[in-house]
């Protein structure tokens, strides 16, 4: 299957993916840990399927200095011994901020309780703001059909 259109070339869709990079670079550049960060967006893509957004956050990750091992267990956490206890937090928030309609409840108390436990403010509205933000990217790249693998390291640096 082809990708349906390249936003990058699109007028309209390269201002927009343009702007969207803007509101990543804020996040980026939040105290909260770029490790955390790819793992957040790493789950949230495996969750909705999103091979070009897995492709990019495990590159990223792996650039970045994340272990094989970690990259390889996100899926599984829960069962998994290689997350810290504020990591377990993020990937619980990133769980049910994407599973929204999987729970009548949303995020639980549970998890925000974890989340606060271990993130400030700032940090705190960097992570939820991650999670809209990773979601939203998820469901361009499904909508459009791209596809996994030819993402290469850096290649949005330009656009922040």
């Amino acid at each position: 299957m082809e990708p349906r259109l390249d936003l990058f070339t699109n007028e309209i869709g390269g201002k927009f993916a343009k702007r969207f990079a803007n509101a990543g670079l804020v996040i980026n550049q939040s105290t909260l840990p770029k490790a955390t960060q790819e793992l957040v967006s790493l789950r949230a893509s495996q969750i909705n399927g999103c091979g070009w957004c897995i492709d990019m956050h495990t590159k990223e990750a792996t650039a970045a200095g994340e272990t094989a091992v970690r990259l390889h267990l996100v899926a599984a956490w829960r069962e998994s011994t290689v997350f810290t206890e504020a990591e377990q937090a993020a990937l619980a928030l990133a769980e049910e901020g994407t599973r929204l309609a999987d729970a009548h409840q949303g995020v639980s108390d549970e998890t925000w309780a974890q989340v606060r436990k271990h993130y400030d403010d700032d940090q705190a509205a960097a992570l939820v703001s991650l999670v809209a933000l990773i979601n939203a990217a998820n469901r361009l790249a499904v909508i459009l059909h791209q596809k996994g693998g030819s993402y290469e390291t850096g290649m949005f640096a330009a656009f922040n």
